[in-house]
């Protein structure tokens, strides 16, 4: 499956206990790279989280947001103690009649002290939470991939379209390339022809020259290969394999080595043209595919 490592993915659940809105969302990267934003009472499904996405996403920098709400209006507890609560009193009161200050002490002056006041959580039923999280995860996971998919779809359709054009291209040198041979030997007679001063130049020495340079600018190898390259590249593109940015992106390297070779041997000025056309095709399919996962 053709897949862009662009994508967004968010869902929402409610429980009797909870409120669970996740969203992922992820850019370009080299691998799988992951890293989960929650309240630290709930790192406990980070690890989980990052399983579960591994078993959506190849590669691609992912970042997973949870956010989760207690709906419980019991679910948590302040708690006063008392007997701290006294000794601040108290020491409040000592220090007014000793120093003859007015003891101007508020419930709320002595409700702010260090260790007056804890708040007791309710026990989370952490297995309870985690399948609920997991299930709106997948769910998220899903529409993450729809989009990455739609998104791969785009980009298909243009590397296809850029891999037509290359093709056109190599046709044209295949088709150029004896026409150049031949006009190199016409050249080649006259030029000779000239130097003799009209008479007939030695066939013999005018055949070798002739292979001596068909053999310098043939291209046919190179051709074959290039082709060959490009229907890799299409097999890759209408394929079902996952995953395939990276085998691409090395096939991508090997047919800009066959453009480069191509182009150090010809020396025709539309064959070179040809194969510049080629080389700027092939850049944009290279961009393209960083974005493949």
């Amino acid at each position: 499956m053709f897949r862009s490592m662009t994508g967004f993915g968010r869902a929402e659940a409610q429980t009797d206990e909870f409120l669970i809105n996740i969203e992922f969302k992820s850019v370009n990267h080299r691998y799988f790279e992951f890293n989960c934003k929650c309240s630290r009472q709930y790192s406990f499904l980070q690890d989980k989280l990052k399983t579960l996405a591994g078993k959506y996403i190849s590669r691609g920098k992912v970042e997973c947001l949870l956010s989760i709400s207690l709906l419980q209006a019991d679910s948590a507890q302040v708690l006063i103690n008392e007997g701290i609560a006294s000794a601040y009193v108290d020491a409040f009161k000592a220090v007014s009649e000793k120093y003859g200050v007015i003891n101007d002490v508020s419930a709320r002056s002595v409700l702010l002290m260090p260790e007056v006041l804890t708040l007791k959580k309710a026990e989370i039923d952490e297995e309870k939470l985690s399948a609920a999280v997991m299930q709106t995860a997948a769910e998220a996971l899903e529409k993450f991939c729809r989009m990455r998919e739609a998104e791969g779809e785009r980009l298909a359709a243009d590397v296809l379209e850029k891999a037509e054009l290359i093709l056109e291209s190599v046709s044209y040198i295949e088709q150029r390339s004896p026409e150049v041979v031949k006009e190199y030997n016409q050249k080649l007679i006259e030029k000779i022809k000239e130097l003799l001063d009209g008479h007939e130049p030695d066939e013999t020495r005018l055949l070798q020259e002739a292979a001596i340079f068909a053999d310098k600018t043939a291209v046919d190898e190179e051709t074959v290969r290039l082709k060959s390259h490009i229907m890799q590249l299409r097999d890759f593109v209408n394929g079902r394999e996952n995953a395939v940015g990276k085998k691409m992106d090395f096939l991508l390297q090997e047919i800009n080595r066959e453009a480069n070779t191509i182009g150090s041997k010809v020396s025709d000025f539309e064959m070179t043209g040809k194969v510049l056309d080629m080389k700027c095709e092939i850049e944009k399919i290279r961009e393209q595919i960083q974005n493949v996962e």
